[in-house]
């Protein structure tokens, strides 16, 4: 999973990427891109690790990218044209004043960046209609379906309405080459003074998309500390779990993913993938070859697991089952795959 995180100046786009990554750039390098990959804290995780005791335990990650500022660029080139490979946007709102700074308008600055976006799609959508109609003309078969899902882009766009508010439009396989920005899933993070937790009182926005409060600078602060001051540090502050774990249960959320777990080779892993993933899919992400040669899946949930004590004592239970390529996998399903290839 793939993080883009997105404002406009001064929202707090880099303090934020240094909290979540712990990852503080210096002013050498400020502008440039900058990526980090982090491990999505699971308990469940550690959990399975103590039961089977094994060489190697891997968590899922996530990337968290903040697009860089480059002078040299193009003006007609936006530059959040890096951040259309990302899954996701993490909108960086501004709601904290600071000396030199004028009050906080969150609900216009979401709006002004989101009509970007819109905009920039406009173009796309159409140039990519004048193009196919004028091949059509010339004598070129027209993709009928392409040409159908761009025009109801470009009635939703001119409408001013982004295309993740038309989940099935912004997901058509024969739009993804085009990687619209506005049809992205989109975790607006308010970006709050020190001693606020709330969210603003903008309901036209927080009604309408999904929303989250960061205290910017001081999860930033505690990004840095051992793991023994930040516990203090968060019961000091009242904050009940850190900047990351939030953003990572949020984005899941907003992405609909689940974990499953497997123990492969003296090795236990977390793999992450959508909700209502059929098994045989979810092996595909293992391997191919388990895809391929797929016989069935031998599945127990993590807390049956955990209250049989073993593996063998659950199989005693009966809570360990046999399931077929189409059984939809759930939220914390340990997996043994059997294939043959």
């Amino acid at each position: 999973m793939k993080l883009g995180i997105i404002g406009l100046p001064r929202a707090g786009k880099s303090t934020v990427f240094s909290a979540l990554t712990k990852n503080i750039t210096d002013t050498e390098h400020k502008g440039e891109d900058r990526i980090a990959a982090i491990r999505v804290p699971d308990d469940r995780i550690g959990a399975l690790s103590q039961l089977y005791q094994p060489k190697k335990t891997t968590y899922a990650q996530v990337e968290y990218f903040l697009p860089g500022y480059k002078k040299d660029s193009p003006k007609d080139q936006s530059i959040w044209t890096s951040v259309r490979n990302c899954d996701a946007l993490l909108h960086v709102v501004r709601n904290h004043t600071a000396y030199g700074f004028e009050k906080p308008t969150p609900a216009q600055d979401f709006i002004k960046l989101d009509q970007e976006f819109i905009l920039s799609d406009l173009v796309v959508t159409e140039k990519r209609i004048e193009r196919i109609e004028m091949d059509h003309k010339r004598g070129k078969k027209m993709d009928t379906e392409e040409h159908e899902l761009l025009m109801t882009c470009h009635h939703c766009l001119e409408d001013e309405i982004p295309l993740r508010k038309k989940p099935d439009l912004a997901s058509a396989p024969k739009l993804r080459g085009f990687t619209f920005l506005s049809a992205k899933p989109v975790l607006v993070l308010f970006n709050n003074e020190d001693d606020d937790d709330g969210l603003p009182d903008v309901k036209e926005l927080t009604a309408n998309e999904a929303c989250l409060v960061v205290r910017g600078k001081l999860e930033e602060e505690l990004a840095q500390m051992p793991p023994e001051e930040a516990a203090e540090f968060l019961a000091e502050f009242s904050i009940p779990t850190s900047a990351v774990d939030r953003v990572i249960q949020a984005s899941y959320a907003l992405l609909e993913l689940i974990s499953f777990f497997t123990v492969i080779s003296n090795e236990v892993r977390a793999w992450t993938i959508k909700k209502k993933t059929p098994a045989i899919d979810a092996a595909d992400v293992i391997h191919s070859d388990m895809k391929r040669g797929f016989i069935r899946a031998e599945v127990i949930s993590f807390q049956d697991l955990m209250n049989a004590g073993s593996y063998t004592e659950a199989k005693k239970r009966g809570t360990v089952r046999l399931e077929g390529k189409t059984y939809e996998v759930q939220d914390g399903d340990v997996i043994q795959f059997r294939f043959n290839v």
